[in-house]
């Protein structure tokens, strides 16, 4: 098994905030060296959750220039002479006016790939929009209610690895590079999927209307319970002591022992239960 099967193998990473860094934290993961090239003001990113920042950079080499100077567009020509994969994450016309529009940039780099995250591809890239845009247009946001996570932007950080792994093999195969779009919006509304088509509903089997994969308030607590499987169900059952496991039996039921102690218990007996926990304040 080759666990860094990207060894050997250059990212230069022009992405700030979220979906860019967390791709090319990924890539780095297989085995890529990345150069991380932000502009003089910083990541944002680093100001906003400055441990995620460093953990996302960490093992990088990181320089911060004003791309458009000389020296800058020195500091850029270089590092992407040596890259296979470029990673950016900003407008179409902002590409343009480094020079790192598709065929300026081809003709320069031939063996560079790119992978250009946007919030919607071109030809509508120049809407403006963050996760909290995409996710409410996905369907994603019970308002008034904030989401619990930036999916739009998490999904689009996979999708962009995928493109740069697409892209390598296909340079691998005929020798060929290509620009790949991901689109924050577009990653966004495919991972509403479940939602969309009733699955994760309010009455939707994964939504809260089975009894059996659902959540439930203990004596200290909620736990998580999904036991959809055949095995799973008598494993209950058995934990239970009882065959009734409809909800209101389930809610009195789980009631008697506190989160941790069903968490235990559930364990023991090969039962996907969880106690729920709440990171960064009550849900």
């Amino acid at each position: 098994m080759i666990a860094r099967p990207l060894e050997g193998l250059r990212v230069v990473s022009l992405a700030t905030n979220i979906p860019g860094p967390l791709a090319s934290a990924r890539l780095f993961a297989l085995g890529a060296s990345v150069v991380k090239i932000e502009p003089l003001r910083g990541d944002a990113l680093e100001h906003a959750a400055p441990a995620w920042y460093a953990q996302l950079c960490e093992g990088q080499s990181v320089h911060r220039i004003d791309a458009r100077s000389a020296a800058g567009e020195a500091v850029l020509s270089r590092e992407l002479a040596r890259a296979d994969v470029l990673v950016s994450a900003m407008r179409a016309s902002a590409l343009e006016r480094l020079g790192l529009g598709w065929d300026e940039l081809h003709a320069h780099h031939p063996r560079l790939c790119h992978v250009a995250v946007f919030g919607e591809a071109p030809p509508f890239d120049s809407r403006p929009g963050h996760d909290l845009t995409y996710q409410a247009r996905a369907g994603l946001i019970a308002a008034p209610a904030l989401p619990r996570t930036v999916l739009a932007d998490l999904a689009a950080a996979e999708r962009a690895v995928s493109a740069a792994l697409a892209a390598l093999l296909l340079r691998e195969r005929t020798g060929q590079t290509t620009r790949c779009d991901v689109a924050i919006v577009d990653a966004a509304q495919d991972f509403a999927a479940p939602l969309l088509h009733g699955l994760t509903a309010a009455t939707g089997s994964l939504g809260g209307g089975l009894a059996l994969y659902n959540v439930y308030e203990t004596a200290e607590g909620w736990i998580a319970l999904a036991a959809l499987e055949p095995h799973f169900i008598e494993a209950l059952k058995a934990l239970l002591g009882s065959d009734a496991l409809d909800p209101a039996t389930l809610r009195a039921r789980f009631r008697t022992r506190t989160a941790r102690e069903w968490e235990r218990l559930a364990n023991e007996r090969d039962i996907p239960l969880a106690a729920v926990h709440s990171l960064g304040g009550d849900a």
